[in-house]
């Protein structure tokens, strides 16, 4: 517990595999459960109806268009009936390490337009989380039509994969995650697996603004 959510303390608890998590009125505290979960990328579970609707492209996707957008649409998600730990003070955090190319966010859009750069569109499904090299920790996703969410996790998974990166740190398991294929494994397995992914090399342009 303590600390703050400066950007060298924030990156620093990631590279040792650690994260902030806290509710409105709590005390600034720090996780690095045991097990951790992840998804192993050749492993995310793709079901008939989801393999059908990625066929269709019902939606366009992109790659850090709109973070400020996607962590308050996280934040502010309906689902999220209990609350939420994406408080103002940690929307600001993570915005200002997507300024410093840090935290990175994955956006899907409902539009006509075969150029989603450039077309009217409505955010309608995301993600974002922190990437240090190729080690990428998730930190939220939201979604307000069918699918949208797992479009995002789609795109992420293809990208970590063109890095030669074979899984996506999820921190904790819930339902939606289990249905993706997601698994709990020892917290020592993944500070190897973590340290491996952080030694991949990425390119300077790796992470720019683009249509995915």
């Amino acid at each position: 517990m303590g600390g703050d959510l400066h950007p060298r303390r924030i990156i620093n608890a990631y590279s040792q595999g650690i994260f902030p998590w806290f509710s409105e009125n709590d005390p600034l505290m720090w996780w690095s459960p045991n097990p951790r979960t992840i998804i192993n990328c050749c492993d995310l579970r793709i079901n008939r109806t989801l393999r059908k609707a990625l066929k269709k492209s019902p939606y366009k996707v992109t790659l850090n268009t709109a973070f400020d957008q996607v962590i308050k649409q996280c934040a502010n998600a309906p689902f999220r009936t209990d609350g939420t730990w994406i408080l103002p003070e940690m929307q600001q955090a993570y915005i200002n390490l997507h300024k410093l190319g840090y935290a990175h966010s994955i956006e899907v859009w409902q539009t006509l337009d075969t150029d989603v750069l450039k077309a009217n569109k409505t955010l309608v499904g995301g993600l974002y989380g922190i990437a240090i090299n190729g080690f990428f920790s998730g930190e939220s996703m939201f979604y307000s039509k069918a699918n949208a969410s797992k479009f995002a996790l789609v795109a992420l998974n293809h990208l970590l994969t063109s890095l030669d990166v074979d899984f996506i740190d999820c921190q904790l398991l819930n339902p939606f995650l289990a249905d993706m294929g997601a698994i709990e494994i020892s917290r020592d397995d993944f500070i190897k697996r973590k340290q491996i992914a952080i030694n991949k090399q990425v390119t300077e342009n790796f992470w720019q603004p683009r249509q995915l």
